[in-house]
């Protein structure tokens, strides 16, 4: 049937006629969106952040993230073993002590059979170098007033005297076995100071993974209960101000400039504007942190019905991939493999 005036089909277009250039061509099926896709995300791009408790006989369920646990010695091992099958990247931890030994210098941070040292040396021995073993370098979850630093006589966090302990902690990491330390307080000069503790003791193999933009979020709430958080108010003083994108950009500079060897943006999907800039601005991987609030809005959404879950734990990891992300750190990251193949 035709259109009366045009003599077109119906649906035709009476002021040019049919596109010749139909970009739905290109995404007619599965298979032919596969070979035209721009960014693929790999199992090999995926860092899996784990939490392990000292004492635990048993993996303990965080109630605020759906699916992650606070793992036994013994389930690392299990879970780094998985991570390795799996075809990941990395594996991120994060050390979780007894309250007892939280005080105000962080001390079971730096002792060498404090449980972080003791997991790290526990996952090197099941993996050995099939995956890239990182430690999480930050006094926060040691500290009896949770905060990432040592506190100075009015209470404020004292810059200077926290990079000592991050040197020490670096040590301590180091020699457990880890491949890659993440400092993430966002002391300034930390890098800098890692990495002259790491080449002075014979480490210089040791890499560094800069939490470059880490900024004051909200969205941290759930990794709180992950670590069992001693932290009252805030670290809005050290971390950066979400209202400001180019001063990651400064951090980025002073962080190459002190030895760091790959970047990182935290918390990844409210600040794809941030990574999309700061992997522009270098030639170093850059990596994003899907964090716990990101991953808990998608489990509750889906446990909701509100969303697909699988479908958006994919798109969601693609997009840290367009805009820049070679790594990728999420709770996810076993899962998501599988659902790549």
């Amino acid at each position: 049937m035709n259109d009366s005036t045009t003599g077109a089909p119906y649906g035709g277009n009476p002021y040019g006629g049919f596109p010749g250039t139909r970009l739905r061509r290109l995404r007619t099926t599965p298979a032919m969106r596969r070979m035209v896709a721009e960014h693929r995300v790999h199992p090999s791009d995926l860092i899996l952040p784990v939490f392990v408790r000292e004492g635990a006989a048993e993996p303990v369920p965080i109630s605020s993230m759906p699916g992650v646990v606070q793992h036994s010695r013994e389930s690392l091992k299990k879970a780094a073993a998985e991570a390795v099958t799996a075809g990941l990247g990395g594996i991120m931890v994060f050390g979780v002590p007894e309250d007892a030994k939280k005080d105000a210098a962080g001390t079971a941070g730096t002792d060498p059979d404090g449980i972080l040292q003791v997991a790290l040396r526990d996952v090197r021995a099941e993996v050995g170098d099939d995956l890239v073993v990182m430690s999480d370098l930050c006094l926060d979850e040691y500290t009896d007033h949770g905060h990432c630093g040592v506190l100075d006589a009015e209470g404020r966090v004292d810059n200077d005297a926290t990079l000592g302990r991050y040197a020490d902690m670096a040590l301590v990491q180091a020699e457990a076995g880890a491949h890659v330390l993440g400092p993430s307080g966002m002391m300034d000069g930390q890098v800098g100071h890692v990495r002259r503790a790491l080449d002075g003791a014979g480490h210089e193999d040791v890499g560094i993974f800069a939490y470059t933009a880490k900024y004051a979020s909200a969205f941290f709430g759930p990794f709180r209960e992950a670590v069992a958080s001693s932290l009252t108010g805030d670290r809005k003083t050290y971390q950066q101000d979400y209202a400001n994108g180019r001063e990651a950009l400064r951090e980025l500079e002073l962080d190459i400039a002190e030895g760091a060897d790959m970047a990182m943006v935290k918390p990844g999907m409210p600040y794809l504007d941030v990574l999309k800039e700061v992997a522009a601005a270098t030639d170093v991987p850059v990596g994003a942190y899907q964090i716990s609030g990101e991953y808990a809005m998608i489990e509750l959404a889906a446990e909701r019905g509100l969303v697909d879950r699988e479908a958006a734990i994919l798109e969601a990891l693609t997009g840290f991939k367009r805009a820049g992300a070679r790594m990728i750190l999420t709770y996810w990251a076993t899962e998501a493999a599988g659902l790549l193949r």
